[in-house]
């Protein structure tokens, strides 16, 4: 699987989410989301599950199960700091919120 997860996303995360604890992150396809109306990413603390795929970004562990992989592959998870807002980007969908498989 190709995700990228950039180092801005990964200490975003860390700060906001883990408060600079280390757990794993599940990275998960959330249907609907605030002004989406389609697929949008879901984050949780959670254990990594066999047949998922991981990636450790700044001392995180993120992981992505197979039945999620669909979505996530190609994709940059980003933080744009100016902006104050995480970048979801795949080149596979023309439009990241009403992907076709």
């Amino acid at each position: 699987m190709n995700v990228t997860i950039t180092p801005e996303a990964a200490r975003f995360y860390k700060q906001e989410v883990l408060s600079n604890k280390k757990h794993p992150l599940r990275f998960f396809v959330r249907v609907g989301g605030v002004g989406s109306g389609g697929f949008s990413v879901g984050v949780s603390k959670e254990n990594p599950t066999s047949h998922c795929y991981q990636t450790t970004v700044e001392g995180i562990t993120f992981f992505i199960t197979e039945d999620d992989a669909w979505y996530f592959e190609g994709m940059t998870i980003d933080y744009n700091e100016d902006l104050n807002m995480m970048i979801f980007t795949n080149p596979q969908f023309e439009d990241i919120n009403h992907p076709e498989q």
